[in-house]
């Protein structure tokens, strides 16, 4: 079992994590067409990083989606996706508090909110919650969730894709399993 420190940044989620009262799988916070077997082997993966990993699973996931970010300023997309993605990784150094990572999480989200359309919205979603990953574990499965919410947009709601985005999210969850 690791130490509590190590599971959760967050005190709430902490005392969660020491008092086994960790619920998977979680409940939605979107409506995807989704594969729930899948989901749930997501999430006991995910439940044995420490936090710092899932921090970095949850920004390298959302990394894949990036590129179908559209604010129609790609400057200022790429100066928020820098400076956000830099506070993040100085929290997963331990370099700053949460307090700094929770104002980088509201710059990340300034870009759903001048998204053009649905999958750069969705897409945008995706990197803000894998911000807001450095503060709250919660957030991850939810970054997951909206790439599924993108993967339906793209693909018709096809479950064959779904099922093919789960399992890419699961292998990069293994990958820091190791590390």
């Amino acid at each position: 079992m690791m130490k509590p420190v190590e599971y959760a940044w967050n005190e709430h989620e902490r005392q969660l994590y020491i008092e086994n009262k960790i619920i998977i799988p979680s409940p939605y916070k979107i409506k995807i067409i989704d594969d729930v077997d899948e989901r749930n082997k997501l999430e006991h993966i995910l439940e044995r990083l420490s936090q710092r990993e899932l921090a970095i699973w949850a920004i390298k996931n959302a990394e894949r989606f990036i590129s179908y970010i559209n604010i129609g300023d790609e400057k200022l997309k790429n100066d928020i996706i820098s400076k956000t993605s830099g506070i993040l990784q100085k929290r997963i150094d331990n370099k700053i508090n949460a307090f700094e990572l929770r104002k980088a999480g509201f710059l990340a989200n300034t870009l759903a909110k001048n998204s053009i359309n649905e999958i750069s919205k969705f897409s945008s979603r995706i990197y803000a919650q894998a911000i807001a990953t450095g503060h709250m574990r919660g957030h991850a499965i939810v970054s997951s969730d909206y790439a599924i919410k993108v993967i339906n947009l793209l693909n018709n709601n096809s479950k064959v894709e779904v099922i093919k985005e789960r399992g890419k999210q699961i292998e990069l969850a293994k990958s820091l399993l190791s590390e």
